[in-house]
């Protein structure tokens, strides 16, 4: 898709992308934390804990600065590349899969 339309919609899926990305780390962190409440595991449950906060972080904090970031972009027609924020998101989502890997594959 080309032209006026692509670029006045890119923005909303890029936001929405971000959203669903926080959405999904809560997700694997209620998970977590169901898992650490049903097999009587305090660090589990801690480890969900953190999950949860850094899932929280990127609904919060990192996907409503990139949201103002992408809008300020668009209007001065600059390029809306974020390399740093997006390697932090990278982070979180790596992180928590490995907390949830942990998590899955320990003993209870």
């Amino acid at each position: 898709m080309s032209g006026p339309a692509w670029r006045e919609t890119q923005p909303e899926r890029t936001d929405l992308s971000w959203q669903r990305t926080g959405l999904g780390v809560l997700a694997v962190a209620g998970l977590m934390s169901r898992a650490a409440v049903h097999g009587g595991a305090p660090v589990r449950l801690a480890a969900a804990g953190a999950a949860a906060l850094l899932g929280l972080l990127v609904l919060g904090g990192l996907a409503p600065l990139r949201a103002r970031a992408v809008q300020r972009a668009v209007e001065r027609g600059a390029a809306v590349a974020a390399p740093r924020v997006v390697l932090l998101l990278t982070a979180v989502v790596v992180a928590v899969a490995g907390a949830a890997l942990v998590s899955v594959l320990s003993p209870p």
